[in-house]
């Protein structure tokens, strides 16, 4: 079972580390700009970080819901190759929103786009598990054929 679900668990983990690195992004900026705990306004600088990293995290169960689930129930290669790019945009996301938030648009489009592809498969996926499963229908035997 565990070679079924090895790729899934490493961009899991990469992702929870993105996580952490955006977490300590903003705890330097709130150094940085002496803004204490629980403020969460100040100069455009540090508004920009922490909402990049807010935002993030907002998307982050979303995102881990339906990698596994395009993972299990599609293909857990390229879960895990649409796992990796979606954590690419993301942190180009975060680096643009920092410098400016006009360069936060298109890795926000391109990762709001992976996930679209991710939600795909994975209903795809579940799709065919149910029809297989309750009915005996086996999808992608009907369409080879």
């Amino acid at each position: 079972m565990l070679d079924q679900i090895h790729l899934l668990a490493a961009v899991t983990v990469l992702g929870v580390l993105e996580q952490a690195y955006f977490f300590l992004q903003v705890i330097y900026a709130r150094r940085l700009f002496g803004i204490s705990p629980p403020k969460i306004s100040g100069p455009p600088e540090f508004e920009r970080i922490f909402r990049a990293q807010v935002n993030s995290s907002e998307y982050f169960p979303i995102f881990l819901a339906i990698l596994w689930q395009a993972g299990l129930f599609f293909h857990q290669g390229l879960a895990a190759a649409l796992g990796l790019l979606y954590l690419y945009a993301r942190y180009c996301y975060f680096m643009g929103y920092k410098a400016s938030s006009s360069e936060r648009l298109a890795p926000i489009y391109f990762s709001a786009g992976v996930l679209w592809i991710l939600v795909a498969a994975s209903a795809l996926g579940v799709l065919h598990s149910l029809l297989s499963h309750y009915m005996g229908l086996n999808i992608l035997h009907l369409l080879t054929a």
